[in-house]
């Protein structure tokens, strides 16, 4: 049977696979690479914007303007908690659709060192670590994060763009591809595709034969 130590065993697999120590949450979840140019936005200023909504790193504040959305909506979007089942997110992200799911949802963001290598393991470990408990928001993948992650524009090889998860959600060019608009779609389209089955209702229990009588 496929149970929650399951789940966790599995996510502790995923980390295997990096090649790079892994970390319990990563300190640099956003490296912004643009050509030669790299910006880092730590995972203390993405905890204060969510806190409070201030913002206190340059580059953070470029990927909120390019996002598509105003500062309130990410922070609110990226907070957002939506209910799941770890077995169920696992059984997800391990199925052949799963690493479909991940691979296309790692279009330009990725590990900084191993990149494309392992996309697919450190981001199913983040998301099926966040979900333990059974509440996924975007900001709990964040955290979970194993590796630094980096957002690729570099020279035509990968173009910055990301690929949200419900594109019938979002309008125009910066909602349905910046990287803030996508971990804004990304836990409510894994709780879509991870939901477990209904259990089949229990068969009523047959009448009791009626009382015979005493005479």
């Amino acid at each position: 049977m496929f149970t929650r130590l399951a789940a966790g065993l599995l996510a502790g697999a995923s980390l295997a696979t990096l090649a790079a120590p892994a970390e319990a949450g990563t300190k640099r979840p956003v490296r912004w690479n643009t050509g030669g140019a790299v910006w880092t936005t730590s995972s203390k200023a993405f905890k204060t914007f969510f806190k409070t909504g201030e913002i206190t790193d340059r580059a953070l504040e470029a990927g909120i303007n390019n996002s598509g959305w105003t500062a309130e909506e990410i922070q609110e979007g990226m907070t957002k908690t939506y209910s799941v089942d770890v077995v169920g997110v696992a059984r997800f992200l391990y199925s052949k659709d799963g690493v479909k799911f991940l691979k296309d949802q790692t279009a330009s963001y990725f590990p900084y060192w191993k990149m494309k290598k392992t996309a697919v393991p450190a981001l199913r470990s983040a998301i099926i670590a966040a979900s333990v408990k059974g509440k996924l928001s975007s900001a709990g993948i964040m955290k979970n994060l194993p590796v630094d992650f980096r957002l690729a524009d570099t020279c035509g090889t990968y173009t910055g763009a990301q690929n949200v998860c419900a594109p019938d959600k979002c309008e125009g060019d910066a909602q349905c591809t910046s990287l803030l608009s996508w971990y804004v779609f990304l836990p409510a389209c894994v709780q879509a595709n991870s939901a477990l089955p209904e259990p089949a209702p229990r068969a009523a229990a047959p009448a009791p034969a009626p009382a015979r009588p005493l005479w």
